[in-house]
């Protein structure tokens, strides 16, 4: 017979999981304080839109439980946390959601337990924030009661790389709670388990990967704002940079990084950092660049409609799209709050339109969003990157936030174009 298994956080990260780990034939019990999002998800209604979850609830869903109450997980085998460890307005590391969690289940811990942590941490948060807790409970955590941290890895959205194939990395605080995590993870998915030496090297992994592409997006969008002065096109030059086979990796700029995880993760390793009595400056210095770029696609606004001899105030404005990327209903860390926000400032009519997020759009078409002047590309979605914009005759100036049009088609139509380094 199969452990039963229960998952902490059902959200973006812990729904699939749960999904997935019903569906490998395990006993799955979900768990979350939200009380709305229990009796949504008992009624089927889903608060993660992503095609897998929807696919695989259905066929899953007489087989999990969700609740509420965390006395749920005293008959678990597993506990696996999937709980957001976010940034607060100061960009400082908020472990409390995380901290909370954990002592709301602490008194329903039992022995021979694993305990999994897939949120995101900073190095040594597992040995020195989330043993401690256990180890009030009477117990000695790597001998009588298991910790392990495999560090989520999910795409919202993608459909080629989903929570069943993604490879995963795992550590522990003892060899037996690493053989422990490494064969139940190895009983659900079906990608390579990479064991990691100490339960810090894997907790580390997950900062490292999302702090790679933080600084190689801040030194491409860094790059588009010379070039952009030196009249140089950046996707030209990607291109072109993108012939070498060797030594090069293709990133691309835009108008801010959204997510949950590059515009986040960086800031953990830099307080820890900070900790311990370091600067890591190149860290830093990419989350300003990549902090700036929302104002930057607001400046192109600026000098595209001062070309047309008007100013933002009074001018009809339509941001398309308020998700992060493309195709997918998440709002997390969107760059787009910070531009709607500056342009209704500057006294913008403003019109907002995401199909994703019907909750943020003041206008329920995109026939609608196209009757104003500018037009504001934040997120690429594959809708957007259709539309025939020369049909429209009132549309005088677009800003495209993602370089996702076609410059050339766009300013043959008689329309100004201004892109990110283009």
């Amino acid at each position: 017979m199969k452990n039963k298994v229960s998952v902490v956080g059902l959200g973006y990260v812990g729904l699939p999981l749960l999904c997935l780990i019903a569906k490998k034939g395990y006993y799955a019990c979900g768990i979350d304080i939200d009380s709305k999002k229990i009796e949504s998800i008992k009624r089927g209604e889903l608060p993660v839109k992503d095609p897998y979850v929807i696919k695989e609830f259905t066929n899953i869903k007489t087989k999990v439980k969700v609740s509420n109450d965390f006395s749920k997980v005293k008959d678990s085998d597993i506990i696996i946390f999937c709980i957001p460890t976010p940034i607060d307005k100061n960009k400082l590391p908020n472990l409390k959601p995380l901290e909370s969690s954990l002592n709301s289940v602490a008194p329903y811990l039992k022995k021979d337990q694993l305990i999994i942590i897939e949120s995101t941490v900073s190095p040594r948060t597992c040995r020195d924030l989330i043993t401690p807790i256990m180890e009030k409970r009477g117990f000695d955590v790597g001998k009588d009661i298991f910790l392990a941290h495999c560090p989520e890895r999910i795409d919202p959205g993608n459909k080629k790389w989903t929570i069943e194939n993604i490879p995963r990395v795992i550590g522990a605080i003892s060899k037996e709670g690493l053989e422990k995590a490494a064969k139940f993870y190895e009983s659900i998915l079906n990608s390579s388990i990479k064991k990691l030496s100490s339960i810090e090297a894997a907790e580390a992994t997950k900062i490292l990967e999302n702090a790679f592409r933080d600084i190689n997006i801040a030194f491409v969008n860094e790059l588009a704002v010379v070039f952009d002065k030196l009249g140089i096109d950046i996707l030209e030059v990607i291109n072109g940079a993108s012939t070498k086979p060797f030594g090069f990796m293709p990133h691309y700029p835009g108008c801010g990084v959204g997510g949950h995880c590059i515009p986040v993760d960086p800031y953990y390793i830099i307080e820890k950092a900070k900790s311990m009595g370091c600067d890591p400056k190149f860290m830093r210095l990419a989350r300003e660049i990549n902090n700036n770029m929302p104002e930057y696609l607001v400046q192109k606004v600026v000098e595209g409609l001062n070309d047309l001899k008007k100013s933002v105030k009074g001018t009809k404005i339509s941001v398309l799209g308020v998700a992060y990327k493309r195709n997918v209903e998440d709002i997390r860390e969107s760059p787009a709050f910070y531009i709607i926000n500056r342009l209704r400032e500057l006294k913008a009519e403003l019109t907002v339109y995401d199909p994703y997020v019907p909750e943020e759009s003041t206008v329920e078409s995109i026939e609608k969003a196209l009757e104003s002047e500018c037009i504001v590309i934040v997120t690429d979605h594959d809708e957007f990157k259709n539309i025939d914009f020369g049909k429209y005759k009132n549309i005088k100036l677009i800003a495209d936030g993602r370089n996702c049009l076609d410059k050339n088609e766009i300013e043959k139509s008689g329309i100004i174009y201004r892109g990110i380094g283009r």
